[in-house]
């Protein structure tokens, strides 16, 4: 930290926490993130659930925080409190850094002066704990007092021993650096970057090949270290992140560690640890120039896009593994699609655009935000889902809290960075990656172009962008074509559909119709732009039918539906029995939209006429009387309670699940 000053706070701003801005690197992401705190949201879909993520999900996660023990461990670890640790998994300090995390992007756009001084209490209590080497465990501080007693059976009494298993130590840090870089940038504060700094210099003291070689049993260091390295331009950071990589073989597939991460091409094992290290992996490949690690994550990338992933953008089908399974194995009543790991699986996403500049990552961004993440969470921003199913019995219901937290906090810290994910840029290019209501001021290296945005998205397809660059400036605005407003349901063809759309997106430049030229899934409008240009877009935004890969069994039979980026289903307060896994659609009927403000959130909502199977006494099968079916986004489901829930559909008797006459499913 030699020669480190407080002065790169300004010019670093929230870049870092993504990619891109890195001090004193000429090697990086050949694309660059626009900062989040460069945007502002003017919508009324993604804003007030940012807003309430602030006001309601931050606040509670502290307080389950609090009255679960988990911060009660780090006063006990720190000689405020006296006791034996609190809670249930050695890995518990994570939660309290994610939360620190999301509550520092959040003070970045929503300035909260109460929630400063909560933040600056507990880092207080965190450099408390701290021991004086700077090993930051509070499980393992707290066993020490006692003994040895209450050290978790996942750790081993020497440090780190255990971490290629279960101990979490590193996985704790990974978080505790996350949170530090965020906390630096909001506040300008190092209390929490000074602890995180202590920390990572000792294990790069402990770490190495000629000293300890343990690779993480769970990624995430690895992103935690590089932001580090972005912050001070210590290539110790930047190296520790990769030896952590590079000695990971000769272990299980279920953390990746089954054969060197260069040398994988296939996504196995716990979905969450390893997006985490695909991540981590793209992060290396930016700084490094390495491409073998550039053509491995692209190699597993189309592994998950092709075979593994499902029409919502969930990943991780396996609830045994908490991940992937086998090719094609997406079971929907099972399917474990754990909320973490579709967030990871937008930061993989993310980071591939910035180095391809292709549209395609962003289309699967763009579902996995849409629908499997935003199921994670409840509207009222206090109830949340670990799995998200595609199909509920009605046995499924969201929590308030768990036992392992990771998915809660996980989404506090992820809602507040969504406005980083709009806008990137290049040299004289301008991506428009995602259509949100905004306002933003995007550097383009020499000028600052100002950007407004107007949309009814996700529930409308037009678009109105004013461009104003300050002077007459050169320079290219690339608009995303997604696939949905085309014919490509997926990348690869797991999912189709059933429909050959002949309307395309059309784009007018003050008035004028605009020529479409679509490249890596770009329009790309190259002009010289003055004040007041103004772009727009009317995507074509009708209902879609989709049918799925036959190798997918469980979907055998059956038909989802979408319109623009959002993936219906059927849900039991819409629908006439309050059973839904009976029902059967009608392809062959034009479904209809209508936008609902009674529903929760306010929603577009589609119809479809179809028919309930219907199971007889005798064991014969009817079909009862043409009836609508309503459908509702799939990220709303078990905002109403539990009860049965279906993304896939029948659309023929025997992927349907018959009611008997008596009410009684038989």
């Amino acid at each position: 930290m030699k020669g480190f000053r407080k002065s790169v706070l300004i010019p670093l701003a929230a870049c870092i926490i993504i990619a891109g801005c890195t001090k004193n690197s000429k090697t990086d992401y050949p694309i660059r993130p626009v900062p989040f705190t460069a945007v502002k949201l003017t919508d009324s879909f993604w804003a007030p659930r940012i807003l309430k993520n602030e006001q309601v999900t931050i606040p509670i996660a502290f307080g389950y925080c609090e009255s679960t023990g988990r911060i009660k461990n780090f006063e006990i670890a720190g000689g405020l409190d006296t006791g034996t640790f609190r809670t249930i998994y050695p890995f518990d300090d994570s939660d309290v850094f994610k939360i620190i995390e999301g509550a520092a992007f959040s003070l970045q756009t929503i300035p909260d002066e109460k929630l400063d001084a909560y933040l600056d209490t507990l880092i207080r209590k965190i450099g408390l704990a701290q021991e004086e080497d700077g090993y930051l465990y509070t499980n393992r501080t707290i066993a020490e007092k006692h003994g040895g007693k209450g050290l978790h059976e996942w750790a081993s009494p020497r440090r780190w021993e255990l971490d290629s298993v279960l101990s979490h130590e590193l996985y704790n840090l990974g978080h505790l650096y996350e949170a530090a870089a965020a906390h630096y940038l909001a506040t300008g504060k190092k209390t929490l970057l000074d602890i995180a700094l202590k920390s990572a210099d000792l294990v790069n003291r402990d770490f190495g090949y000629d000293r300890l070689k343990v690779y993480p049993g769970h990624q995430v260091i690895e992103m935690g270290l590089v932001k580090l390295f972005r912050i001070t331009g210590d290539k110790k950071y930047l190296d520790l992140a990769k030896f952590f990589l590079d000695i990971r073989e000769n272990g299980q597939e279920y953390n990746q560690a089954h054969t060197l991460p260069v040398n994988q091409s296939e996504a196995v094992g716990h979905a969450v640890r390893a997006t985490y290290m695909y991540s981590g992996m793209a992060d290396i490949a930016a700084l490094t120039g390495d491409k073998k690690y550039l053509n491995a994550i692209t190699k597993i990338w189309e592994d998950i896009v092709y075979r593994k992933m499902y029409v919502t953008g969930g990943i991780g089908s396996s609830g045994g593994n908490e991940g992937f399974a086998g090719e094609y194995f997406l079971p929907n009543l099972t399917a474990y699609c754990e909320t973490c790991a579709s967030i990871g699986d937008i930061f993989f996403n993310h980071r591939l655009f910035l180095f391809h500049g292709d549209a395609k990552y962003y289309d699967i961004l763009e579902k996995t935000l849409y629908n499997s993440m935003l199921s994670g969470v409840s509207l009222s921003a206090d109830r949340f889902f670990y799995p998200n199913p595609l199909e509920s019995d009605g046995r499924h219901k969201r929590q308030a809290w768990f036992g392992c937290a990771c998915c809660p906090s996980n989404v506090a810290r992820f809602l507040p960075a969504i406005p980083g994910y709009i806008y990137a840029a290049s040299e004289k290019n301008l991506f428009v990656n995602l259509f949100i209501s905004n306002e933003a001021e995007i550097n383009m290296g020499k000028e600052i172009i100002k950007i407004t945005q107007e949309t009814d998205f996700p529930w409308d397809g037009k678009l109105r962008m004013t461009v104003n660059p300050g002077k007459t400036s050169s320079f290219t605005v690339n608009i995303r074509i997604p696939g949905w407003a085309g014919n490509e349901a997926v990348p690869g063809g797991l999912y189709t559909f059933t429909d050959k759309q002949a309307e395309k997106t059309v784009i007018y430049v003050n008035g004028e119709k605009f020529q479409v030229q679509v490249i890596k899934g770009y329009a790309a409008i190259k002009r010289k732009w003055k004040n007041g240009d103004l772009v727009e877009v009317n995507f074509p935004f009708n209902v879609r039918r989709l049918n799925a890969d036959p190798r997918i069994k469980d979907d055998a039979g059956k038909t989802a539906y979408q319109r623009g980026p959002v993936i219906y289903c059927a849900e039991w307060p819409d629908n006439n029995t309050g059973k839904v896994r009976n029902l059967v659609v009608d392809t062959t009927a034009t479904p209809t939209v209508r936008y609902d403000s009674d529903l929760p959130g306010g929603t577009a909502v589609i119809t479809v006429r179809g028919y309930q199977l219907i199971k007889n006494d005798d064991g014969s099968l009817r079909q009862g009387d043409t009836e609508e079916i309503k459908l509702i986004p799939y990220a709303l489901w078990n905002n109403r309670g539990p009860g049965e829930m279906r993304v896939w559909l029948a659309k023929q008797n025997d992927a349907a699940i018959p009611l008997a006459a008596s009410g009684r499913k038989p």
